[in-house]
């Protein structure tokens, strides 16, 4: 990365060298003809957001982007937990394909040479740019975010997300501790700032450079929070008083789950001021005055998240780019807050796989907007007087996060890709998800309801790995060698079916005749998913379905 000083001027270098270069470069469809595309990622988002019925959350700009959005109110994440569920959505495959369960491997080294989306639209003459967390760093993105495969400048990420883990949380002993509840005083802090505030003021500029250009752009941007630790500027814990705050319906561990299928959040415990709880491990429950100091942060950070959102998708009105620019919003995964227990992701529930998933398509969600109207004008979610915004149409299938490949692709005008074959290792341009295309046919489904396709034929299928048979240290995020359990879970408009079985993780295989536990929730008389039938079902006969 460049020096902070010398950023826009980088910037301008490459964005400008890389532009004149395109004019060679085949488009998919003429370049002023091509639709552009933001695709926001946010990291740790459950659905609590307003527009998907959380009365208590204050998103107003989110909820303005889904009033304008088709909106899936039953999307799903292949594995909940960041870097695998990244690079399935990212390159379209499963985990299983990917072969990544874990943090610690390169699907191009691991598994194969497979294309990304962003790659695909950069081969397609996009300009492809990478702003904050879009692939989770580290190895599984070969240190670079998959530079120079899917991006044609260099991805940014904020200077100030360094200061996340460290001791930058002041406590009630007037001291710096790294906690799990962080609320901040921003002007205090290093820099002066927040990453994701960071990431949108450097998406903004992006913004404004691309205006100019001849060619379409695909920028993603991905935000830090919801994620630990819940470090955002202190004023947003106003929004929701702690005696607002409730607890989770079900805050007590299932009698009936399979030790197996528990997570123990050892990520929390590790906070200092979670440590200073002494809780037994790993079934300690946390007490209820800190439980809703959890959720009280958790809607806060989910509120900040907000206003950054906001005040992007006004630049882009202000840019006069919300005509020619698809929207997409979603989440790595979903975060439990109480749920069964259980806090963070790293499980197989509704509540840690589900999550927020809309796309705006100019022209087709809504109409174009007049000369000076805005579709997006910032809401601020502090002023009372703000209605809660109804969401435009809606889909009840169940979709997955995989699907998110052909849809781009799809609505952008370019090629989807095929089907991929099984396997697909040697495969690079496939997908494993089914385009969602035929949700955006308005007209046609009007005309002829047949093809909207039957709900309850729809299912989405995750997956999460265990170290053993009960809860261990590192059961959350156990790596790849240390794998012996696989919960592979199939979820229905009826009911959610998980069977944990034996796996090798030397030849990546699950071994279904090798059953360690099973689940089934009802979902229309048990939709928190606490009373588990398995034992008085079939008995462990696996329906066939359970194979995508």
């Amino acid at each position: 990365m460049p020096p902070p000083g010398r950023g826009l001027l980088w910037l301008g270098l490459v964005l400008g060298s890389f532009c004149a270069s395109l004019g060679s470069a085949a488009l998919g469809n003429d370049a002023k003809d091509a639709l552009n595309v933001l695709l926001i990622i946010v990291d740790d988002l459950r659905l609590s957001l307003g527009c998907y019925g959380d009365k208590l959350i204050k998103s107003p700009n989110i909820d303005q982007l889904a009033s304008h959005s088709l909106l899936f109110q039953n999307a799903f994440a292949q594995q909940a937990v960041c870097a695998p569920s990244r690079v399935s959505f990212l390159t379209g495959r499963r985990p299983d394909t990917t072969r990544l369960y874990d943090f610690n491997s390169y699907w191009r080294v691991q598994a194969g040479n497979f294309s990304t989306i962003p790659q695909y639209f950069k081969e397609n003459g996009y300009v492809t740019m990478s702003v904050g967390k879009v692939f989770h760093p580290g190895i599984s993105s070969n240190h670079s975010d998959d530079s120079p495969y899917s991006w044609s400048v260099p991805p940014y990420h904020p200077s100030s997300e360094k200061y996340e883990n460290t001791k930058t949380c002041r406590g009630p002993d007037g001291e710096l501790h790294a906690n799990l509840i962080c609320p901040v005083d921003v002007a205090d802090i290093p820099e002066g700032t927040l990453p994701d505030k960071q990431s949108t003021k450097q998406a903004i500029q992006l913004l404004e450079k691309m205006k100019t250009s001849a060619s379409p752009f695909f920028l993603a941007i991905g935000y830090h929070k919801p994620h630990i630790p819940f470090r955002y500027p202190k004023e947003f814990q106003k929004l929701y008083p702690l005696e607002n705050i409730t607890l989770a319906p079900d805050p007590q561990v299932p009698a009936g789950l399979p030790p197996v299928a528990y997570n123990p959040w050892m990520d929390i415990r590790q906070r200092e001021d979670v440590q200073a709880l002494k809780l037994s491990v790993p079934y300690g429950s946390i007490p209820v005055d800190f439980q809703r100091k959890i959720r009280q942060s958790y809607f806060a950070s989910v509120s900040y998240l907000d206003t950054q959102v906001g005040h992007l998708l006004s630049a882009l009105d202000d840019l006069q780019l919300a005509n020619s620019t698809i929207v997409a919003f979603t989440s790595d995964h979903g975060w439990a807050l109480g749920e069964h227990g259980e806090w963070a992701k790293y499980s197989n529930f509704d509540v840690t796989t589900r999550v927020p998933l809309m796309f705006y398509v100019p022209g087709r969600t809504a109409l174009l907007p007049e000369a000076g109207e805005k579709l997006f004008p910032y809401i601020d979610p502090f002023d009372s007087v703000s209605e809660l915004m109804k969401p435009g149409r809606q889909v009840m299938d169940l979709v997955e996060l995989v699907s998110l490949f052909p849809t781009l692709a799809g609505l952008a005008g370019l090629h989807v890709p095929p089907r991929c074959p099984v396997p697909s290792f040697h495969v690079e341009l496939c997908r494993e998800g089914q385009s969602l295309l035929k949700h955006f046919r308005f007209h046609d489904l009007e005309q002829d309801p047949t093809l909207r396709g039957n709900p309850h034929e729809s299912i989405a299928y995750s997956q999460y790995p265990r170290p053993a048979d009960s809860p261990q240290w590192n059961s959350d995020k156990p790596s790849l060698k240390d794998i012996k359990v696989m919960g592979y879970s199939i979820r229905t408009i009826d009911y959610r079916f998980t069977v944990w079985v034996g796996f090798n993780p030397h030849d990546f295989l699950a071994n279904f005749s090798d059953v360690h536990a099973g689940e089934l929730y009802f979902v229309d008389s048990d939709p928190l998913q606490d009373h588990n039938m398995y034992n008085d079902s079939q008995g462990g006969d696996l329906p066939q379905s359970l194979a995508p």
